[in-house]
């Protein structure tokens, strides 16, 4: 996988689920090359990626920082069933 840029990079993924939706972003110091889903040739290797979180995220965005750019995408969960209750002798 690739991700940013810039040479040496740290790019810091964060994971926030708060009841039955998720929220993921990636931060990277490439403030300035904002994402843009494009339509990448069958033979290229990259290009795929904005692709599969459009297709799979409920919305994503971006924003950008005074030295970063961070990428998020919200995903709804599906709501869990009816808790089971284990009986204790």
């Amino acid at each position: 996988m690739s991700h940013c840029r810039v040479s040496d990079a740290r790019v810091r993924v964060t994971l926030v689920l708060c009841r039955c939706e998720l929220v993921l972003e990636v931060s990277d110091p490439d403030r300035d090359r904002l994402p843009l889903p494009r339509r990448p040739g069958l033979d290229e290797e990259g290009g795929r990626g904005l692709a599969l979180v459009d297709a799979l995220a409920d919305a994503w965005g971006h924003r950008q920082g005074p030295y970063t750019k961070t990428v998020w995408a919200r995903f709804t969960l599906p709501l869990p069933e009816t808790p089971h209750v284990l009986d204790h002798p």
